[in-house]
């Protein structure tokens, strides 16, 4: 599967902010926090409540974050063409991680970014750690903050991304969040939850939603039909992401990586965003056999399928020995 890295500047930054945090008092944060994270316990007030807090979880579950969203703006980057925001919006973006994503994703980034949130705590180590940042879009980004769900007043924006929230909050805080990001988007919404069985369930709930409201998928689904993922299966994907040491000492883990798994959804404003989806989308690990790949593939026309690709097939079949989980299929030409 795919590594993604922390940029430098955020890894340093983390490091330098974090330094005097005891990885056992983080730890023990962290515990509090992981209920909440995983969208078991809905709450009406920010589960970040305290600076503490805060640094527990950028320890914990920043550079993830990061890497699960920086992943899903990559595939939207990849079906939108030329597009680019000018203004992004990263909904309950707490530290920051999806603003630093979207830096990344459009290079040279130059947009404008306001991170919103109803956790002061987050908010104030996300704006010291954008201090350092490289890209202006993070370092010259607005911190807010703001009420969450149906009190939710959100300004208009290019593109907003809503990534590991909605599953703090209670099923009508929920739904009014994502109506209110469907309206404000001029461009683009991302949705990123866990990816586990209930985020994929809060995410289709928001892709039902973001339809609903005009808005048109372009990841990872083909198509806007029904997903046909039923049953016990779920739709998700992963991306890899390299430890550093005070990560390790935090998950108290010996591997230098961990894999996120995430689901999610980019959907966009056909009037603002002209391109569509892939025609296919792999949605398992590609499994290799000798002299030949197999694909398991969401389709427009057939939902699930297995496509196996042979030796025989020449250029094909060496691109699909390449091919990542997540990734669109077949290849279509650069340029």
């Amino acid at each position: 599967m795919p590594t993604v890295p922390l940029p430098d500047d955020l890894r340093h930054a983390l490091a330098d902010q974090l330094h005097a945090t005891a990885p056992s008092h983080a730890s023990a944060q962290v515990e509090r926090l992981i209920e909440n994270y995983r969208g078991t316990t809905p709450t009406a007030a920010p589960i970040l409540r305290e600076a503490a807090d805060a640094a527990a979880y950028a320890a914990y579950r920043m550079p993830a974050t990061y890497a699960a969203v920086r992943t899903a703006l990559g595939a939207l980057r990849e079906r939108a063409g030329g597009w680019a925001p000018a203004t992004h919006l990263d909904l309950g973006g707490g530290t920051g991680a999806a603003t630093w994503a979207a830096a990344d994703a459009w290079d040279p980034a130059r947009h404008a970014s306001t991170v919103l949130d109803w956790s002061q705590a987050a908010l104030d180590l996300g704006r010291r750690l954008a201090r350092q940042a490289e890209e202006p879009a993070v370092r010259d980004a607005e911190w807010t903050r703001a009420p969450l769900g149906a009190s939710a007043q959100l300004p208009a924006a290019d593109l907003i991304t809503v990534s590991y929230v909605i599953g703090e909050l209670t099923r009508a805080d929920r739904t009014s969040l994502v109506d209110a990001a469907a309206t404000a988007a001029r461009g683009a919404v991302v949705v990123v939850e866990p990816g586990t069985p209930d985020g994929y369930a809060r995410v289709i709930e928001a892709r039902d939603r973001l339809i609903g409201a005009g808005l048109t998928v372009l990841a990872p689904c083909p198509h806007d039909a029904a997903c046909p993922v039923t049953g016990n299966d779920w739709c998700h994907f992963a991306a890899r992401v390299p430890r550093t040491s005070l990560h390790r000492q935090i998950k108290g883990g010996t591997l230098p990586y961990e894999d996120e798994k995430f689901s999610y959804v980019a959907a966009v404003r056909p009037a603002a965003v002209t391109a569509g989806p892939a025609a296919n989308r792999v949605v398992r690990h590609p499994q290799i056999r000798k002299g030949l790949v197999l694909l398991d593939l969401c389709t427009t026309a057939d939902g699930l399928t297995r496509t196996p690709v042979s030796k025989r097939q020449g250029p094909l079949y060496r691109t699909a020995r390449t091919v990542d989980w997540g990734d669109s299929w077949p290849p279509e030409p650069a340029g």
